[in-house]
């Protein structure tokens, strides 16, 4: 089933002059980085193999993170390495070699949180430091602090409203970023240690397993059981409805979740925030057809419930998914990207899900909408016709008019 009637919009053109926010999208891996930047991130978040908060993301080793940089330099984007685990000394001893190396590679920026790590940054190298959401910068007097020990960048508390971002960017003189979408940590500022005591992973050394959004059975004083809860885990975090508030407080960047999440995430949240940005910067508005398609784009996306956190007002009870309701009903299936393309004569499919001859789906360009189609040939790596691609394999399917290399195909499933 395809996801919508495939109707196109008039988009606004990514090279527009007048000011933007910057679309910063997660990348956990190199393909998550190489699809971001190709469906219109400006820049991304990545981790090396240490002093990240998120262990069980793939990563980047050295040769990953220059390639990396190199694809996202020559389309204009930019890197930023994140740094924000708080290290004890057996940690931070091997940073001032990790940090030369990645000002040597040519990365745009850290994000840190630790002070001993902002020292080393900027001991060593000349990088532009950015202030991580955990250190819970809330307030302008202390982001002149962090100002004055070299911060060029505040990323502030999920705690902080619009419309306070704007403020402490104005009396701090300094950028600042706030996240607009995806998933939410019931800790203040993401300062929590459930992981450490119900697992024996460091929540704040990379090894947090997100033991708050697991259900749980309760029970009360009277002894009666509730199955089936999720009474520690917050709704996802949705502004593209307030994109206009971070457009009249000059929010510099808007910040997406989830370096855990796969390709067609990193790709499909992208292009939407990259198409709403443009879309707004050009009319100062958002056409409710518009919105409406990003909805119906966004809900078929892996979620829990939806909400807007603090983003206008503090954040209440309401903000807790405490019925394990999900309002993902239907969900896209991430089938693969393309990996070669043969002009006019076919595409070779790295395949991520099964489908069969006989399926429709969705072929997802860098701009523009989806092209809804059915599979009516399907042939293997080296030419012979089958019914089935498998998960892992390298398929062949025809060619599709504006195909590249990096596109993402992908097909809705009911559930």
């Amino acid at each position: 089933m395809c996801a919508m009637p495939c109707s196109s919009f008039s988009m606004t053109p990514s090279s527009m002059k007048s000011w933007k926010p910057e679309v910063l999208s997660p990348a956990g891996s190199l393909d998550k980085l190489k699809t971001a930047v190709s469906y219109g991130a400006d820049a991304v978040y990545l981790a090396g193999q240490k002093f990240g908060l998120r262990s069980a993301a793939d990563n980047f080793t050295r040769d990953e993170l220059a390639e990396g940089l190199e694809f996202a330099h020559l389309r204009g984007a930019k890197v930023y390495v994140v740094l924000n685990s708080f290290p004890h000394q057996s940690d931070i001893d091997a940073l001032p070699a990790f940090v030369r190396e990645i000002a040597e590679l040519g990365v745009d920026g850290v994000i840190a949180s630790d002070l001993g790590v902002i020292t080393v940054v900027s001991q060593k190298s000349r990088l532009p430091i950015h202030l991580s959401t955990q250190a819970s910068c809330l307030n302008e007097e202390s982001g002149r602090l962090w100002k004055k020990l070299g911060v060029t960048r505040l990323i502030l508390g999920r705690e902080v409203t619009i419309q306070e971002a704007g403020r402490i960017k104005r009396a701090t003189g300094l950028e600042v970023e706030l996240f607009i979408h995806g998933s939410m940590c019931m800790a203040y500022s993401g300062n929590c240690t459930i992981s450490n005591f119900t697992q024996g992973r460091d929540s704040n050394r990379g090894g947090c397993a997100q033991s708050c959004r697991f259900s749980y059975t309760l029970e009360d004083s009277q002894g009666e059981a509730r199955s089936n809860q999720y009474f520690m885990s917050s709704k996802d975090l949705m502004g593209i409805d307030l994109l206009s508030y971070f457009f009249e407080e000059q929010i510099d960047s808007i910040k997406i979740e989830g370096r855990m999440r796969s390709s067609l995430y990193a790709g499909l949240i992208s292009k939407i925030y990259r198409e709403a940005v443009d879309t707004y910067s050009e009319l100062r508005t958002l056409p409710q057809a518009q919105l409406i398609h990003w909805h119906q784009q966004l809900a078929y996306l892996p979620h829990r419930q939806y909400m807007t956190g603090s983003l206008t007002e503090a954040a209440d009870q309401g903000s807790t998914l405490d019925r394990g309701v999900f309002d993902d009903q239907s969900h896209y299936e991430f089938l693969g990207l393309i990996r070669k393309v043969e002009l006019n004569r076919y595409l070779l499919l790295e395949v991520r899900s099964v489908f069969r001859v006989g399926d429709e789906i969705e072929f997802v360009p860098f701009q523009g909408q989806p092209v809804c189609l059915t599979v009516t040939e399907l042939y293997n790596s080296i030419g012979s016709p089958i019914s089935e691609a498998k998960v892992t394999s390298l398929v062949r399917i025809p060619y599709i008019e504006g195909a590249q290399i990096g596109s993402l195909i992908r097909k809705v499933t009911q559930l």
